[in-house]
């Protein structure tokens, strides 16, 4: 059986990360695959992409790594796009849309916000068929195959749903979980590359760090907009939200 763990929305946030790969390297994953959204909102987007270029196998491009590698005015942008230097935004350019395979006869495609676009947003509430659509696929895609299993990240909120006999998950967010003030990813397992039909068991794992600890940095590294950061990882409540 291989295991996967998977990884989304890092957001910058170092201590959440190390917190989340102490806990992987626990639990005999074959190799680790991220999400995107690696960097953007905490302080430390130079060293949280190092460390998924170090330990994840495959990562794909996020909205952040999208908007990032632009030319921007925003103070913020700025700032973050000088954390991560000239080489890094190259690599960030080079990353894929999707991550696709077949495991124990289900195919499987993993992407950051929607088969059809980085930007796309869709949450657990959201309709039938927005959520159905999920299934679906674009020419952004590796394959053009509805697929049986898909995983998400870009919402920062973990769930699993059944639609239509399919599997429908989001892995949650690492460095910004936007559902519990706990860092969130996924193991999948099940046989890799086989065509016949399996087990194929999903875990949700949500790992404690020390919250203070990444406020902390931030606020070190004179960050733009930290205020809203310091809320969101001490409530999981998203800064857009009135009180």
């Amino acid at each position: 059986m291989t295991r996967f763990a998977i990884i989304s929305d890092i957001h910058g946030n170092l201590p959440a990360l190390e917190a989340v790969l102490e806990d992987i390297s626990k639990r005999a994953v074959t190799s680790i695959i991220c999400l995107g959204d690696t960097i953007g909102k905490g302080p430390s987007s130079d060293l949280t992409v190092d460390l998924t270029r170090k330990y994840c196998d495959q990562t794909v491009m996020g909205n952040w790594e999208d908007f990032i590698c632009k030319d921007s005015e925003i103070e913020s942008m700025i700032w973050h796009q000088k954390v991560l230097g000239p080489e890094r935004l190259e690599y960030l350019r080079t990353l894929p849309f999707s991550v696709e395979f077949l495991m124990s006869g289900k195919y499987i495609r993993l992407f950051h916000a929607s088969p059809r676009s980085l930007y796309e947003r869709i949450q657990p509430w959201d309709n039938h068929d927005s959520r159905r659509s999920l299934f679906e696929y674009s020419n952004l895609c590796k394959q053009q195959i509805v697929a049986d299993i898909v995983g998400y990240g870009d919402i920062h909120n973990a769930y699993l749903q059944q639609i239509e006999g399919k599997t429908l998950f989001n892995v949650g967010s690492v460095g910004n979980p936007l559902d519990m003030t706990q860092a969130s990813y996924c193991i999948i397992e099940g046989e890799y590359e086989g065509s016949s039909l399996a087990p194929v068991n999903l875990q949700f794992m949500r790992v404690p760090y020390d919250i203070e600890l990444a406020i902390k940095q931030a606020i070190q590294a004179e960050m733009p907009l930290v205020e809203p950061y310091m809320k969101e990882l001490r409530t999981a409540r998203y800064r857009g939200l009135q009180d």
